[in-house]
């Protein structure tokens, strides 16, 4: 193609439910249109003729009833604006529902099937005028990343809407990887330059296009519509933020096997964030953290985790465990010596537990409301770095020996340990969470 002319055609009339768009078009055209032209249509005298005019009081109710999903939505000082995916499969704020270019007090929804109506006025074409011509039905959209609209194909027949240049070589003879033109689209965009939306110009007819003219049909426009599952941003920022903290909990995996990588320091430093934010009694902040880095705290990392495993070998054996046994647990303990990164996590109840006069009762139970409180702080560690996409687990072998933990570490009687925190990259795909019946766990 060398060259490409656009016509736009001025059309006055008013349509309304049951008029014939396909002889209207033809007859507003007239005799200049020729085998392998593209006519482009607006989608609203389309809509208007299949009846597709309703009250604007019912607006918000159609672009419910219009929508299967809502992918994004935003208030500003005209309301609430969504951006919704159709039942067609199109995603366009609104539903495609419209105020513009229709009667005060109403609105026009999307046309019941494009691709149909498409292919109902080309067949008009071919049988009147014995032509061959492409049918190409437009609406305005949105893009994302970019300010301003554009029209686009939502309805397409005789038309081939994709141009697939993967494989082929550009001017400089290198190979185009996954470059596919919406020729349909292009089309579209441009027919709007001689449609503008207050000129009464509903129709253009483009000549010098006939390459992309097809013998048949085609696939329509919704061959244009990409597949969710290929779709990066299926999603607006807020439903996206929305969704991941919805699914970040169930993300959460215990993951012992890790890659030889390091953790970032900040990646460490958000999850302390968040398990701060956990809930604590008395208004105290009583969370207290130790972080042990592969290459940086090595041998001190190898001392606290020598005497954890003196003390629990002593312990088996005290239970009279025999060796085989013994081994086998301490091998448990050696994520932690492998990990690349460390989290111990403590309950410092200096000045924040209360003390009651009597032998354990009350204070055995204030003590454990602490600990409690310590458990939300560790699983909101845990969330945090799953939600970062980085692997943990909790292995709870310091609280087994917390007089160990407080000679090696000089803390005071007062700090309990509440476990370690294995963190890295995972080192391949986590396993499956077994469904479970919430009834079964409800007393």
């Amino acid at each position: 193609m060398s060259e490409l002319s656009i016509r736009g055609v001025h059309l006055a009339h008013k349509f309304r439910e049951g008029d014939d768009v396909a002889a209207i078009t033809l007859d507003a055209i007239g005799v200049d249109l020729r085998d392998g032209d593209i006519v482009t249509i607006t989608s609203k005298i389309v809509a208007k003729a299949e009846g597709r005019v309703i009250h604007a009081a019912d607006r918000e109710d159609a672009i419910t009833a219009e929508s299967v999903r809502t992918l994004a939505t935003r208030s500003h000082a005209r309301g609430l604006t969504r951006i919704v995916q159709t039942r067609h499969g199109l995603i366009l704020a609104a539903a495609g529902v419209d105020a513009s270019n229709t009667e005060d007090g109403t609105v026009v929804l999307l046309p019941e099937d494009s691709d149909a109506s498409a292919r109902a006025i080309r067949s008009h074409i071919q049988t009147h005028r014995g032509i061959n011509v492409g049918v190409v039905i437009t609406d305005t959209l949105g893009r994302a990343w970019r300010l301003g609209v554009t029209d686009h194909a939502i309805g397409c027949a005789g038309i081939q809407v994709i141009d697939d240049l993967t494989g082929e070589t550009d001017a400089f003879g290198r190979e185009l990887e996954m470059t596919m033109v919406a020729i349909a689209d292009e089309f579209a965009a441009a027919s709007e330059l001689v449609r503008a939306k207050n000129s009464m110009t509903p129709i253009a007819v483009i000549r010098g296009a006939s390459g992309w003219v097809t013998p048949h049909d085609g696939p329509g426009a919704s061959a244009l519509i990409r597949p969710e599952h290929e779709d990066m941003f299926s999603l607006g920022s807020r439903e996206a933020m929305e969704h991941g903290a919805q699914q970040a909990v169930l993300q959460r995996r215990t993951v012992r096997t890790f890659e030889d990588s390091e953790v970032p320091r900040g990646v460490i430093e958000r999850s302390i964030a968040a398990a701060i934010t956990a809930p604590a009694p008395h208004h105290t902040q009583p969370w207290r953290f130790l972080i042990m880095e592969r290459g940086v705290d090595d041998q001190r990392r190898t001392n606290l985790l020598d005497a954890m495993s003196k003390q629990w070998k002593f312990d088996l054996s005290a239970e009279g465990k025999p060796a085989k046994e013994i081994d086998r647990r301490i091998a448990r303990g050696t994520i932690l010596r492998t990990a690349p990164a460390i989290i111990f996590a403590f309950m410092d109840l200096t000045n924040a537990a209360h003390t009651y006069p009597e032998e354990g009762g009350r204070n055995v139970s204030e003590r454990n409301m602490f600990l409690i409180a310590g458990g939300a702080a560790v699983e909101n560690i845990l969330v945090s770095l799953a939600a970062e996409g980085y692997g943990s687990a909790w292995i709870s072998s310091s609280i087994f020996c917390p007089e160990v933990m407080r000679a090696e570490l000089g803390l005071s009687h007062n700090v309990w340990a509440l476990g370690a925190i294995a963190v890295g990259k995972p080192a391949g795909e986590a396993s499956q969470r077994p469904q479970r019946e919430i009834s079964d766990f409800l007393l």
